[in-house]
């Protein structure tokens, strides 16, 4: 999460006014950073850590900018009735590749998330043969590219975007 914060914050990537939302988000640091940076963020994961996601958005956003940062539930291919289809401009995830029984729960989430201009950017160490197989499945529903690593970290930043990703952000 810290590499795609700074990523974000030093990437030229424009979030101000933007629509985002955070998968598998944890601490919520993602999330929150995306908000600081102007963005309207729904931070999501699964029930048992929306408690901990929400003291962390209260306490660590200013008051006048926790409006712009929505918690909410979201299991990986079950919940998506509660998501309009497309309607984010980002989608962020950082360290969710690691279980293997998730990757298609994923990839649903994520198509159903995403319209043509939606721009998707995952951090993730590649660890494990499982990984590598992961960045196949996305592939073959997104176009996908390294858009940054962090060495010092062993950590991989991955853009994806449906159809050909030729446009900038």
């Amino acid at each position: 999460a810290v590499v795609l914060c700074a990523y974000l914050e030093t990437g030229g990537i424009d979030l101000r006014d933007r629509s985002v939302i955070e998968l598998g988000a944890g601490t919520g640091l993602l999330g929150i950073v995306a908000t600081l940076l102007g963005a309207h963020v729904t931070i999501t994961d699964r029930a048992a850590a929306l408690e901990f996601l929400e003291s962390n958005v209260q306490a660590n956003l200013p008051s006048e900018l926790r409006p712009r940062a929505v918690v909410k539930e979201l299991t990986w291919g079950k919940d998506l009735g509660n998501f309009s289809p497309g309607a984010f401009d980002f989608i962020l995830g950082a360290d969710i590749v690691y279980l293997e029984e998730t990757f298609a729960e994923l990839l649903q989430t994520l198509e159903h998330l995403c319209s043509e201009q939606t721009v998707i950017l995952l951090a993730c160490r590649i660890r494990y043969e499982r990984d590598h197989k992961f960045l196949k499945m996305l592939r073959g529903r997104f176009s996908v590219y390294e858009v940054h690593y962090d060495s010092s970290k062993d950590v991989h930043i991955y853009k994806a975007q449906r159809g050909s990703c030729k446009d900038d952000f």
